[in-house]
């Protein structure tokens, strides 16, 4: 559990340096004139800036008349404010100042320690308190001193809408203690301006969406990859049965293989390059061949012959044919040289052919 809060803690503070990070460029981006606004001991603040006020003078003199400024030339103090940033320097009476000692530790959560201390060290609580610290200093072994600076918002609160109504961008409410550098107790932007608790808001959500996301992704990944394993598996199942399928057809195995198929085919069914080299040397050359078929083991042959009958004594004399005899009458024409004959043969499957 100490891990889990450890860590918590851990991008509690990346959140937060981030978020001022994001705060301070883009405020370097919009944010174009500083305006230093100096509270008097009279209630009256002095307004100036990095150059002369538009009336000419140096600063302008205002107060806060029912929630807005006042002052000699209210053209001039809008021209000075408008898209500045205002920085509110109260004067030290204003202000509470408490020197702080802490654990060497506690640096790294200086934040909350200090407002959860703001009930004792001051009369305000912490939601009521505008505060802020000093940088750690070194208090002795393993110890460190901060100085905190701490007032009632619902003063400084009155001064800050002023400026912002006035044209301010952002106001940074300051109190320097004696012999000390300044302390920032508020730090107001204007509606619509970002500040550390917005872009702390949207960091925080676009890493709980980025989480979200990368969990759908890694499911959706999980998901595929069992399904392509699946496939895979599928698929290597059936290359290894088509393997040992043809290693039993090689090894002699049953008789309805693929392979032994294939062989059988070979060797059982007639060549009709083989069937043309056996009729080319039995055939006399007075025999002409006009018509040669071969329809499964049978050979029929149509020509002109002198001697039809001595050929199917020569056709049956071969080995490469059997049971030759006329499917159809001889006859001869009286343009034909010779005799026009039918003759069919059965083909016997495993040649001999002679040289």
């Amino acid at each position: 559990m100490t891990g889990y809060a450890e860590l918590a803690a851990y991008f509690s503070r990346w959140i937060d340096t981030t978020a001022q990070a994001l705060v301070a460029l883009f405020a370097s981006f919009g944010t174009r004139k500083t305006v230093q606004v100096i509270e008097e001991d009279a209630g009256s603040f002095v307004i100036q800036g990095e150059r002369a006020a538009p009336s000419g003078l140096p600063f302008e003199r205002v107060q806060i008349v029912d929630g807005k400024l006042a002052g000699a030339s209210p053209d001039s103090i809008i021209a000075m404010l408008n898209g500045s940033r205002a920085e509110l320097k109260l004067r030290p009476a204003r202000v509470l100042f408490r020197r702080l000692e802490l654990p060497q530790r506690a640096t790294e959560f200086l934040g909350g320690v200090v407002r959860a201390q703001i009930d004792r060290l001051t009369p305000w609580t912490a939601n009521d308190a505008a505060f802020g610290w000093s940088a750690p200093a070194e208090a002795g072994a393993d110890r460190i001193a901060v100085t905190v600076a701490a007032t009632a918002r619902a003063v400084v609160q009155p001064v800050v809408d002023a400026l912002i109504t006035a044209g301010a961008e952002a106001v940074a409410v300051t109190a320097t203690p004696p012999d000390a550098a300044p302390i920032t107790v508020l730090e107001h932007r204007a509606s619509g301006a970002l500040d550390g608790a917005r872009i702390r808001r949207v960091l925080v959500a676009v890493l709980i969406v980025t989480g979200l996301l990368a969990g759908v992704s890694l499911s959706v990944a999980g998901l595929a990859g069992m399904k392509f394993a699946s496939e895979q598996e599928d698929l290597t199942r059936r290359i290894n049965q088509r393997r040992l399928a043809i290693r039993a057809g090689r090894e002699g195995g049953a008789a309805t293989t693929p392979l032994r198929a294939l062989e059988r085919r070979k060797y059982q069914n007639p060549s009709s390059v083989i069937v043309l080299e056996a009729l080319s040397q039995l055939l006399p050359d007075h025999t002409y061949v006009t018509e040669l078929r071969i329809e499964g083991d049978k050979l029929r042959l149509i020509g002109i012959t002198r001697d039809a009958p001595s050929l199917i004594r020569l056709i049956e004399q071969s080995p490469n044919f059997t049971r030759a005899t006329f499917f159809a009458p001889t006859t001869k024409g009286s343009s034909d040289p010779g005799e026009r004959f039918h003759i069919e043969a059965q083909i016997e499957p495993v040649f001999t052919v002679g040289s």
